[in-house]
This record gives structure tokens, C-alpha cells and sequence, in this order.
């Protein structure tokens, strides 16, 4: 008996997460206009940032100043984040607890940990191949200068596993937010949008109104994108920021506060079956 219950046993979590990784991010390649989506996007609005605005004569901040394309970049690159974690889980999971596709899972002997194990191994695999593609377009095309020091690298690894993890907690708890599949992009989408707005994604964030830049620091976004500033632009570009500094403390405490608790709030309201289904 004992012989036969070895032979069955499964897998560790780890190992069966590790596999769920490789499935979900088969998966995800497989659906080429979710990929093209989250891939192009950040680098088609840097893109447009750089022409419309020139890359040699158009300044931000006091002089001398610095392109607008390597202002805009650590934006793109928070924005990317949020892209591969909480909007492609909060809809990609909506659907599929839509189609039936996690009732069927939630009855296999497979754990809930390795499924969930598998939705964030998907995002980091996903966003370190976003995320790279946008620096190479930025430094091979866009003349953006990346940094060139340990320091920087070290902070741009932290704000960027802190806030895929923030991301990735707060896309599964809001997954249940929508009432369908077919409504998931209509919910999610629009989020995202009005928080690329009001966070310095899309402009400078010290020429937004007062009460709009206290909005966005409720938010997590804001917080990554001032994180990545601090990796990509000027360390006298600390001066421009709305406090006159970095406030690394404070990013890593807002990142830390919603990723626990969007867990909360996802271990309390998650579902594996769509609401009609009791």
C-alpha cells in the first residue's frame, strides 16, 4: 500500500507551479493579438512621445534638461509592468472562470498554490521579455541613455519584482470585479487608461493638477513609475519630483501595502465558477 501510494503521490507545489508556468506561458504566446497588445504598446508610445515631441531640442525639466523620450521611458516601463500583471490576469482570468475553465481545474488534484504560482511565473517571464524589448528600442532607436551602474540596476530589480508582485495580487482579486468574460476588457481597460493619466505616464507628473497628482499617489502606478525615474533619469532630476526627492521608502511602502492587500481581498472574494453557478 505504502508502495503504491508513493507512485501516486504528485508533485511538489513548486514543481507542479513551475509546470503551470511553462503551460501558462504557452498559452499566452498562443494568443497573438493579447501579445502584440502588450508587447508593441509601450514601445509604439514612446514611439509617438519621441517624434511628436523631438528627441534633440524638447526639454523637460529646469535646463539643461533631458529628451522627453528618456523622461517618458521610466512611464512606458511602469505602465508595461502593469500591462503584463494586472490588466492581461484580471481579464485572462475572468475569462476563464467564464468559459468554465477554472471550475474544471478547481476539480483536478491539482493545488490552488500551483495554479496561482503559475499566473505570476507567466508575468515575470512575460514582463522581463516586455520590459526588454522596450530598453533595447530605447537605447538602439530612441538614443535613450540607460544607466550604467549597480546601483541603479539593483533599484530598477526591486520596483520592478515589487510592482509585478503588486500587479500580479491586485489583477487576481480584481478578476472578480467583472460579471463576465465578455465584459472583463470593457471593466479592466478603462482603469488602467485614467490611471496612465493621472500618474506620469503620459505627461509630466508636476504639471498635473494638485488634486489629481494626490489622486494618483493613492495608486500604485504612480509610485512605479517614480521608482523607475529614479533608475533612468539624472540624479538631479530628484529635485523635479513633487517632494524634492526619490521617496524609495515610500514606493516600496505603497507596493507593499496594496500587494497585501489586494491578497487579502483576492483570498476572500476569489471564485472558480461564474456567479450563475452558485
Amino acid at each position: 500500500m505504502t508502495d503504491v501510494a508513493t507512485r501516486t503521490r504528485l508533485p511538489g507545489v513548486l514543481r507542479l507551479g513551475l509546470v503551470r508556468t511553462g503551460y501558462e506561458v504557452r498559452t499566452f504566446f498562443r494568443e497573438r493579438d493579447a501579445v502584440v497588445f502588450i508587447f508593441a504598446y509601450p514601445v509604439i508610445m514612446l514611439a509617438i512621445f519621441a517624434t511628436v515631441f523631438g528627441q534633440d531640442d524638447a526639454r523637460v525639466g529646469p535646463e539643461p534638461g533631458i529628451p522627453f523620450a528618456q523622461y517618458f521611458l521610466p512611464g512606458m516601463v511602469a505602465t508595461g509592468v502593469m500591462l503584463s500583471s494586472f490588466q492581461q490576469l484580471a481579464i485572462a482570468i475572468a475569462v476563464e472562470r467564464d468559459d468554465g475553465g477554472l471550475k474544471r481545474l478547481h476539480g483536478t488534484p491539482l493545488p490552488p498554490t500551483a495554479y496561482f504560482l503559475g499566473k505570476t511565473g507567466s508575468v515575470l517571464v512575460t514582463s522581463l521579455v516586455q520590459i526588454s524589448l522596450l530598453l533595447a528600442a530605447a537605447g538602439l532607436v530612441f538614443g535613450v541613455a540607460l544607466p550604467t551602474t549597480a546601483t541603479a540596476w539593483l533599484t530598477f530589480a526591486w520596483v520592478f519584482v515589487l510592482g509585478t508582485a503588486t500587479g500580479t495580487l491586485c489583477g487576481v482579486a480584481f478578476s472578480s470585479v467583472p460579471r463576465s468574460g465578455k465584459s472583463a476588457s470593457a471593466v479592466v481597460t478603462p482603469v488602467v487608461l485614467v490611471l496612465q493619466f493621472i500618474s506620469g505616464v503620459f505627461f509630466v507628473f508636476t504639471d498635473l493638477p494638485t488634486w489629481m497628482q494626490q489622486v494618483a499617489s493613492v495608486f500604485p502606478l504612480k509610485w512605479m513609475a517614480q521608482g523607475m525615474r529614479s533608475v533612468f533619469l539624472p540624479p538631479e532630476a530628484e529635485a523635479w519630483e513633487v517632494s524634492g526627492s526619490w521617496q524609495h521608502g515610500g514606493t516600496a511602502a505603497v507596493l507593499l501595502v496594496w500587494a497585501v492587500a489586494a491578497l487579502v481581498i483576492g483570498v476572500r472574494t476569489f471564485r472558480w465558477q461564474r456567479r450563475d453557478d452558485g
